[in-house]
């Protein structure tokens, strides 16, 4: 119930929302989603997540979101731009939790701004 009336107000706001389902983590800051048919990869907006290969903290950041967002998870994407790899940059919330803020909370991202 929360999730609808927090899609109806950001369409309301004018922005760009759509509801996704979880198909995979890559890391700590893309996810791959379902849109409708369409496979989507999204890169969550305005974070920056330590990559894989930089150990232990990649994998703890992945682990961290894939905690968030198992997979099957459904999550509104509140898309922002698209990056130069081609992927949705996004806010990503699951019910009323904003993703994007949580691994900054939990010191497994920080805030980046750059798109």
């Amino acid at each position: 119930m929360a999730l609808r009336y927090l899609v109806i107000l950001l369409i309301s706001l004018g922005m760009p929302v759509s509801a996704s389902e979880v198909l995979s983590v890559g890391d700590g800051d893309t996810i791959t989603v379902t849109e409708g048919s369409r496979r989507i990869k999204v890169r969550l907006a305005c974070i920056d997540a330590p990559e894989t290969s930089q150990s232990p903290y990649g994998m703890e950041a992945r682990k961290k979101l894939q905690g968030l967002l198992p997979i099957g998870a459904q999550v509104t994407l509140k898309t922002k731009a698209t990056d130069r790899y081609g992927r949705s940059v996004a806010e990503v919330f699951k019910g009323s939790a904003n993703i994007n803020q949580s691994l900054v909370g939990s010191g497994n991202a920080f805030v980046y701004w750059q798109y």
